[in-house]
């Protein structure tokens, strides 16, 4: 260990001093002073931000032996997660506030599941990447069960637990399989020994079914959704926003560094796989939330969908034994997956913003005739619906062509029809999303409710809705920046190390 090491690991170092301060000052706050609490929250997320753009080594390398990275596509997913995390703060408090969830505990977990994405990021070595899942996955199964007279919670939580705990165990049953093929915990390392032919492959495909597994289930995709729609349903709403929106970077870059820096010369294998979960993603996610009633779970079917689209953009990148694509089809994919999270942000928001004490405001029916109550309100949810569905001019729209367009450069017949396929399954989605906006703007409103204005979250409704419309119109620098973290995976040595062993 010196001192360049804990430069580069300051950001996560500062999150933990933040974190430890919290926990011991939130013994002492009453709790009508609990505002402390939150305003630290989200300065403690600001200021690690502010480390990992502009503090001492954001210039980048590797730290512990390589066991810590600090990239470009480290830097962006880590401001991208940071700046998710304070958003669902912010949209978060008057909801816990209602329900007398707003403790001390839902900011400590969530903090604690940040730093776990931020190490997962980061991740340069196996053992680092089971660390950063394992502090994730135990925040999230307790931030699950936070509602503790909530019986449907309770029991989200424990299903949760016990799904998760499957996908952990097959996680790190491959990776152990990748260990004993390559004799080595470094993900650069595993992959100079499969470029050099000095690994035994039958192990190795071996243990990447048991690896495709357990991020299959942590990126949502099918067959290892189960989770999911319980999950989603169950929780409290500010919980469904964190686990929908920040923990999906996370678990993108351990995608990342597994299978592309690590496992790239296996990609033949690892691609086929993904190409199934895309298309079953797109098939059971679109299906499926046409027959849901309660908006959340059929956000989680729609989740789903949405995830097909990430993981057909991640199969595209070795084509026929070239990666002249790789750095398009991975940028497309995260592209993708920012106007997804961008766009659920605003949803589960706007349905918190919805929600009142003993009114959860969950179900399809509660929406009837929101654009008489409230048109603005109402115009929002549009815009959010229009966008998921990749509706122009909204962001929805242009990540799914950017991940039509990696599919179809690629000039094959497969990818091509497998464009047409996830474009017809779209269709299909068209119909729920639709349902909604025919509910807000058509159906009667219900009598006696009315709808509380809350200037806060309403301005940062209003931000949201402004960001997905306008990122949208003008895409070209947000592509532009996954763009640079994509050719960066791309020129890494040790990708290099298998672009001439297969040249």
């Amino acid at each position: 260990m010196n001192s360049h090491d804990l430069l580069l690991l300051l950001p996560e170092s500062f999150l933990t001093a933040a974190i430890c301060v919290l926990l011991v000052l939130d013994l002492f706050v009453k709790q009508s002073r609990r505002s402390l609490t939150h305003y630290l929250s989200i300065l403690a997320l600001a200021v690690t931000g502010w480390l990992v753009l502009c503090g001492p080594g954001a210039e980048g390398g590797s730290a512990f032996g390589g066991m810590f990275l600090r990239d470009s596509m480290a830097t962006t997913l880590k401001l991208f997660v940071l700046l998710v995390s304070g958003l669902v703060f912010v949209y978060a408090r008057p909801y816990l506030a209602d329900r007398q969830l707003f403790v001390g505990e839902y900011y400590s977990l969530c903090l604690f599941a940040v730093l776990g994405m931020l190490f997962l990021v980061s991740a340069g070595s196996l053992v680092m990447v089971y660390l950063g899942l394992e502090l994730l996955a135990l925040s999230s199964y307790a931030l699950v069960g936070l509602n503790r007279d909530s019986p449907l919670s309770s029991e989200a939580a424990m299903k949760y637990f016990v799904l998760g705990a499957l996908a952990s165990g097959m996680l790190l049953y491959g990776m152990s399989m990748i260990y004993g093929a390559t004799g080595t915990l470094e993900i650069p390392q595993v992959a100079a020994r499969i470029a050099a032919g000095k690994a035994n492959t039958t192990i190795l495909v071996f243990g990447l079914v048991f690896i495709v597994a357990g991020l299959a289930f942590k990126l949502g995709a099918v067959p290892f959704h189960m989770w999911l729609p319980d999950v989603y349903q169950g929780a409290p709403t500010a919980v469904t926003l964190l686990i929908g929106s920040a923990p999906e970077f996370a678990a993108f870059a351990i995608t990342i560094r597994l299978l592309v820096e690590g496992m790239l010369g296996l990609a033949p294998d690892w691609q086929q796989m993904f190409l199934v979960m895309a298309v079953g993603s797109l098939v059971v996610g679109n299906i499926a939330a046409i027959a849901q009633t309660n908006l959340k779970r059929m956000l989680a079917y729609s989740t789903i969908a949405q995830i097909g689209f990430v993981v057909l953009g991640l199969s595209a990148g070795v084509v026929s034994g070239n990666t002249l694509s790789a750095g398009n089809a991975y940028s497309s994919a995260m592209f993708y997956l920012v106007a997804y999270v961008l766009t659920t942000l605003g949803t589960f928001g706007l349905i918190m913003y919805l929600s009142r004490q003993g009114f959860e405001s969950e179900e399809i029916a509660d929406f009837a005739g929101l654009a008489r109550r409230s048109p603005w309100v109402a115009g929002m949810m549009t815009i959010f619906m229009f966008s998921l569905m990749g509706m122009p001019p909204f962001i929805g729209f242009f990540a799914k062509l950017a991940v039509l367009q990696a599919l179809v450069t690629t000039n094959l017949p497969l990818y091509i029809t497998l464009a047409v396929v996830a474009v017809l399954l779209s269709l299909v989605g068209v119909f729920y999303y639709l349902r909604v906006v025919k509910v807000m703007w058509i159906d009667e409103p219900p009598h006696g409710v009315a709808i509380e204005p809350r200037g806060g979250i309403s301005a940062l409704l209003a931000v949201n809705g402004a960001a997905v419309l306008l990122l949208g119109m003008f895409s070209g620098g947000l592509m532009a920046v996954c763009r640079d973290a994509g050719v960066a995976i791309y020129h890494r040595s040790f990708f290099a190390c298998f672009l001439c062993s297969v040249a």
